[in-house]
């Protein structure tokens, strides 16, 4: 794994300031880095080294130099591939599958993307048919990142975003937009990020430019959703044990050691139970304890100790805010699930470079606890029209919450909610959202939250961005669809970017294998109804690993790798959110509503005020990334001690 940069830019050498920004880069690939000057093109690389650790330094040329790659990520099928490549009479020097995806790129061109099974960002220089030509593309689904700022005829590309804000024309600005989507789902839906004009390239596409500026940008892969429902349950359960473990044993390839993240789930369970069947022989396992009383230690080590792991146990620390700079630099956004995984990969780099992760597990097989709500209303989804809920339950849902912030407390926000997911019914997105702890249906409720001068700004609702992930697939379920929503949201912008930029962190390459691109297509073509019987979340997929698992495993509840936000509150947050979220800073910087956070720090702690500790989480998180990234240059200082973040 690794982390890559560049820039294509007329009149200016750019070699000194790529060289900076491979330093910024440097966690992602501390083994060895490059700078690649060529014409208007400078690239930059920095390797983390897991495949061919003799000869794998990029970037790679082809014979006659007239293609260049910088890669970052793992292709599973290259071996596969170079014999394909050979048999046409392609040469190779090296045993890298950075050299493969050269190669058929020479062979075939874009189209030679859908074909590789693996997660990767690369960027590759055609200097055919007389002319610079810049190529990059994502993986399938977005496992590895791959940002860009295009404009004024510069183009500028990285793995992070800080590596693009060292370019002196890229100016530091908060993208109103995206913020207000990150207050309200905790991650940046779109491609936009929350820097203005600072961009993700979409998962399962590329992008070609020219003379610095963007000639083509389109997807290279689409995922179909094809149910299959000639199928019998019988031939799901043969299938599932399958793919999976082809998916472990295409992921298993490396020239380092590799171990497991093991919560004691179903997911990363059945990929320890895969890799011992795959004749494994040492399996090194590594889990996190939350000092919580979801804790899933002994489930763990049960596993741990059915399969005969070399298990390594950690401890959380109890007030573990003081690493709240630190992730955020890493991750770029101020999210509320970072703390865990950053140590989690700390521990990990102690022992092996190369972990397996069980994420992707509930998105195909229908695994959380949203999924038990969604599932009774399959049905009535279908038969209350839309135009009852636009023109009558949406008023009702309105009324909702005026009768509720005049005589209700914080705490009674959750039963409100439940009122108004029911009013919901007709319109899958919203159902959805709602379940998704999405707040800006109640424009009452943006001006508790924001501030009368942030109102002024074209700020568009939540559910803009959702309708057109739910609308195509009108004829499925509304569990399906979810499915397919959630894949395309939340899995990309959220639980991808938080497993990549925390396991960097540390130097350690977090590989996926149930978002392996055949066990995916599989998992696409299950309907809803057989991946779900009697509001079980995973029936299929554990009724599939039986036998493999022991029953514990089988039976046992997801509680998810996350912390507590009430415990959590009570422990360090608020006492640290109330040095950052001071009513100077807040009206000084005319976004938020002080009185609003003020009303949460004053209330009683309650169990149901999850919600509004995620908020002062996020706000917390926030402010600290504002003043590192757009503040000050503490992003390029790499500044960490969270009392730089308090207000005097």
């Amino acid at each position: 794994m690794c982390g890559i940069c560049g820039i294509y830019e007329k009149n200016r050498d750019n070699s000194t300031l790529v060289e900076a920004m491979c330093r910024i880069l440097a966690h992602r690939g501390p083994d060895a880095w490059s700078v690649y000057p060529s014409g208007e093109v400078c690239l930059g690389h920095r390797r983390l080294s897991i495949i061919d650790l003799a000869t794998g330094d990029q970037p790679i040329f082809n014979e006659d130099k007239s293609l260049a790659i910088v890669y970052n990520g793992e292709v599973y099928n290259f071996r596969e591939l170079r014999e394909e490549l050979l048999a046409k009479g392609y040469r190779f020097h090296t045993a890298s599958d950075t050299e493969v995806i050269l190669q058929l790129y020479a062979d075939q061109g874009a189209e030679a993307f859908a074909r590789l099974n693996g997660i990767f960002a690369f960027a590759i220089l055609d200097r055919r048919e007389g002319r610079e030509r810049l190529v990059l593309a994502r993986d399938h689904f977005g496992i590895k990142p791959l940002h860009y700022y295009a404009k004024d005829g510069r183009f500028i590309f990285a793995s992070e975003q800080k590596a693009i804000l060292l370019h002196p024309q890229v100016s530091r600005e908060l993208n109103p937009q995206s913020l207000h989507y990150h207050i309200n789902l905790r991650y940046t839906q779109s491609n936009e990020t929350l820097f203005k004009h600072i961009f993700r390239l979409p998962p399962a596409h590329y992008v070609v430019v020219e003379g610095g500026e963007i000639r083509k940008l389109a997807p290279y892969f689409r995922l179909e959703y094809r149910l299959d429902h000639r199928k019998r349950e019988e031939e799901w359960l043969e299938e599932i044990p399958v793919y999976l473990k082809q998916a472990v044993q295409r992921q298993l390839v490396s020239d380092v050691p590799i171990g497991v993240y093991l919560s004691g789930g179903m997911d990363s369970s059945s990929i320890v139970a895969m890799m011992r069947e795959a004749g494994v022989e040492k399996i090194n396992t590594f889990t996190l304890g939350f000092n919580e009383p979801t804790d899933e230690n002994d489930d763990a080590q049960l596993v741990a100790d059915y399969y005969q792991t070399e298990h390594h146990n950690l401890r959380m620390e109890l007030n573990p805010m003081r690493y709240l700079p630190q992730v955020i630099w890493h991750a770029e956004e101020p999210k509320i699930n970072l703390l865990q995984g950053f140590m989690m990969s700390q521990f990990v780099s102690q022992h092996v470079k190369v972990v397996l992760g069980g994420l992707g597990g509930d998105e195909l097989f229908s695994g959380y606890d949203i999924h038990n709500f969604i599932y009774p209303f399959n049905r009535l989804h279908q038969w209350v029209p839309g135009g009852i809920e636009k023109s009558l339950f949406s008023k009702l849902s309105a009324l909702s919450y005026t009768l509720q912030s005049r005589f209700g407390s914080l705490a009674s926000d959750e039963y409100r909610r439940g009122l108004q997911m029911a009013l919901a019914s007709g319109n899958i997105a919203k159902f959805y959202l709602i379940l998704r702890n999405v707040w800006d249906f109640d424009r009452a409720h943006w001006e508790k939250i924001y501030a009368p001068s942030f109102l002024e700004q074209q700020i568009r609702p939540v559910i803009g961005e959702f309708e057109n992930l739910f609308s195509p697939n009108g004829d499925l379920s509304a569990l399906d669809q979810v499915y397919h929503a959630e894949f395309a949201s939340k899995m990309v912008n959220d639980y991808l970017l938080t497993e990549d930029r925390m396991s960097m962190a540390n130097s350690v390459e977090e590989r996926v294998p149930f978002l392996d691109l055949d066990l995916v297509q599989l998992g696409f073509s299950i309907p809803a109804g057989q991946k779900m019987r009697f509001n079980e979340t995973k029936y299929l997929l554990r009724k599939a690993m039986h036998g493999h698992l022991p029953e514990k495993i089988l039976r046992k509840k997801k509680w998810g790798f996350t912390f507590n936000p009430y415990l959590q509150y009570q422990k360090d947050l608020k006492a640290t959110a109330e040095r950052i979220l001071t009513r100077e800073r807040i009206e000084r910087d005319g976004i938020f509503n002080y009185d609003y956070i003020r009303s949460i720090f004053a209330a009683k702690p309650h169990p149901r005020m999850r919600w509004h500790y995620n908020f002062i989480w996020v706000l917390s998180g926030f402010y600290i990334w504002k003043q590192m990234f757009i503040e000050s240059d503490a992003f390029r200082e790499g500044r960490f001690e969270v009392g730089e973040y308090f207000e005097p």
